[in-house]
């Protein structure tokens, strides 16, 4: 019987992994730029970590996270999310004796969820933290980083959506008047959102059952209830953004899957994903490192899905070099070529050697097979004349280039 992979675990394979390493390096590279340093935490964490940072009344913990026992009995869970494995590592390891930590990573995180168009049980992120940062200047300028790396990598249509959910002074008050206000529409309100109307008002605003969206199209503002000082913190965030020509739409629905947001939340959508758009969503959470026994610290971050770029961006161009395949005709061939071979990987060529002794024609035929963009070809008159004959697999083109011209030709797609 053939074996095949856990359903929503998903493989990826060449052709896409250069669109994927195409997105990494280049959101290392942004990254870097803003003074961002790479951290790397554990697949696995211990249970409590995600109950007492997410929230125990959310989907991830009530639903989908991956949670085992191990053999001492300890209650592990595979990381459904970067950003509380990343706090648990700062508090842990004291990093906050520092005025200011940024810090990036990505990697697998895992949730038992319905598999669909860019979204599985296993899932890729690249995610950013800033920890020790209060600054609304702080927000717009990890937006605006955000904003850049895809221009960067060619995501069409990203539009930002923002929000502000108050804090731990006006929120309570806010919670209080949704919760009137779903109390009169409960006949309209799905199971999930009737039974967390006391717990976690604010899911409601965020479900997607059409019942609820109806239900809710009226309910009291998030916005128009905060304090003063948050209600400053969002104008400064709008107007940073502003100053750096972001445009941004406020969108007062946008609450967030996680409880440990305050104030500032956002996601950033495109086109073409279907009613799940998102592609990087996040926000300021100033409590959630007091919450797990550090010290009080403001912080801001974010996550990208991998998934949901690379769909985005792959129509766009395969992000690898072209592939060359060399053949060499006779010994003496096979002799120079390992000089040439060594030569050009060095400048980074992407181009491997053909083995076989079939004829010209079947090796050319083999370097189709595999993908090539060139056949580079050195026989008995390439020798004497200290050239090479380069054949473009697609127009079927050739021409013969010197050896020390060769790697540039060969090196554009």
């Amino acid at each position: 019987m053939e074996i095949t992979a856990v359903r929503g675990f998903n493989d990826v394979l060449p052709g896409d992994t250069e669109v994927w390493r195409h997105i990494e390096d280049n959101a290392f590279r942004v990254f870097s730029s803003y003074g961002f340093s790479e951290i790397k935490v554990p697949i696995a964490e211990k249970t409590e970590l995600f109950l007492r940072s997410i929230g125990a009344t959310t989907d991830i913990v009530e639903k989908e996270m991956y949670t085992f026992t191990d053999r001492h009995g300890d209650s592990l869970t595979l990381r459904p999310e970067g950003t509380a494995p990343v706090v648990r590592a700062y508090i842990e390891h004291k990093l906050y004796t520092n005025p200011v930590s940024k810090l990036y990573y990505s990697g697998p995180m895992f949730r038992y969820e319905r598999p669909q168009k860019g979204r599985y049980r296993q899932f890729y992120q690249i995610g950013a933290e800033i920890l020790g940062d209060p600054s609304p200047r702080a927000d717009a300028e990890a937006l605006q980083m955000l904003m850049r790396l895809f221009e960067e990598i060619n995501v069409r249509g990203a539009e930002l959506n923002i929000n502000s959910l108050g804090d731990a002074h006006c929120r309570p008050a806010y919670k209080e008047r949704l919760k009137n206000y779903l109390s009169g529409v409960k006949d309209r309100l799905c199971d999930n959102c009737l039974r967390r109307i006391d717990a976690n008002p604010l899911r409601a605003l965020d479900c997607k059952s059409p019942g609820c969206i109806e239900a809710t199209h009226d309910a009291p503002s998030i916005v128009e209830s905060l304090c003063a000082p948050c209600a400053v913190h969002f104008d400064k965030v709008r107007e940073h953004l502003g100053l750096s020509g972001i445009e941004a739409t406020v969108n007062p629905r946008m609450v967030r899957g996680l409880d440990y947001y305050t104030r500032t939340t956002f996601e950033i959508t495109s086109a073409g994903l279907g009613s799940q758009n998102a592609i990087a969503a996040g926000g300021r959470y100033d409590g959630l490192v007091e919450e797990l026994g550090g010290p009080a610290t403001p912080c801001f971050g974010f996550a990208i899905g991998i998934e949901r770029v690379a769909l985005i961006i792959k129509e766009g161009g395969v992000y690898r070099k072209p592939l060359a395949v060399f053949i060499a005709l006779g010994a003496e061939a096979e002799k120079k070529g390992i000089e040439l071979l060594k030569a050009w990987r060095d400048r980074g060529i992407r181009i491997v050697e053909d083995f076989s002794d079939g004829s010209l024609k079947s090796r050319m035929k083999r370097a189709d097979r595999a993908g090539a963009r060139y056949a580079v070809i050195l026989g008995e008159d390439e020798l004497k004349s200290g050239t090479v004959t380069v054949k473009d697999m697609k127009s079927a083109g050739q021409e013969k280039v010197a050896w020390d011209l060769a790697p540039d030709r060969i090196a554009i797609g």
